[in-house]
């Protein structure tokens, strides 16, 4: 379908209106049936949203794409799909897990951590809050937080000599307004979680992770079979 290319190749950018429909009709010669097939075929496929009264309006692409399955970093991701990463830390603390931390990570109730808030982002625009629990047992004495920025992942396998092999995941769909923080929190309610273990090769736990995907910012496939 020649709409459907021009919406996939940017034809037509992101938050831009469609024509109407009775000028699609006239442009391709067909009946209204057929153009509003079409229109809610392109709806079905995420390229475009219809608002009554006002249009139909093609919607922004992802910025980031991953799957699933996938175990890795967030950074790679963000560089895999041509943007650059960035880090912004907003919290940097030393303390011990809280009951419901403690029963997740399996870890006794006295475990001291370093807990971590971040924004994560691609080419400058924020696309993942990540609020991260690490064993301070991983780090050697006398560390000091503030030493930690960029990628965690890298930060593992590049100081601490620790890589991340095994990520068990829960998936939730979550609307808050207290997630987001910083100037774009306003922006950002509707978020992907994904409540995550993290351990090394040994099943060592490495971190525990809490990271909320800005919906329509990072898109992840799933592949599946019937295997």
């Amino acid at each position: 379908m020649t709409l459907k290319k021009e919406v996939a190749d940017g034809h037509y950018p992101a938050g831009s209106r469609l024509p109407t429909e009775a000028a699609l009709c006239e442009r391709f010669g067909v009946s209204r049936a057929t153009v509003r097939s079409a229109l809610k075929e392109l709806h079905v496929l995420g390229l475009v949203r219809t608002q009554q009264g006002a249009g139909t309006f093609v919607t922004p692409r992802p910025t980031v794409h991953d799957g699933l399955e996938r175990m890795g970093s967030i950074t790679d991701s963000i560089r895999s799909s041509g943007k650059e990463p960035g880090h912004e830390y907003g919290r940097r603390t030393l303390r011990q897990v809280l009951p419901d931390e403690a029963e997740r990570m399996e870890a006794p109730t006295d475990t001291e951590v370093i807990e971590l808030r971040r924004r994560i982002t691609a080419d400058g625009d924020v696309v993942a809050y990540s609020y991260d629990l690490i064993p301070l047992s991983l780090f050697p004495p006398r560390f000091d937080p503030d030493e930690l920025s960029g990628s965690i992942f890298a930060y593992f396998e590049n100081a601490l000599g620790l890589r991340p092999t095994l990520g068990l995941a829960k998936v939730h769909a979550v609307t808050s307004s207290h997630i987001a923080w910083g100037p774009d929190a306003a922006k950002h309610r509707l978020f992907i979680l994904l409540d995550q273990l993290h351990y090394d090769q040994t099943h060592r736990l490495l971190a525990y992770s809490k990271t909320y995907f800005v919906e329509g910012a990072y898109e992840f496939e799933l592949v599946r079979t019937s295997k």
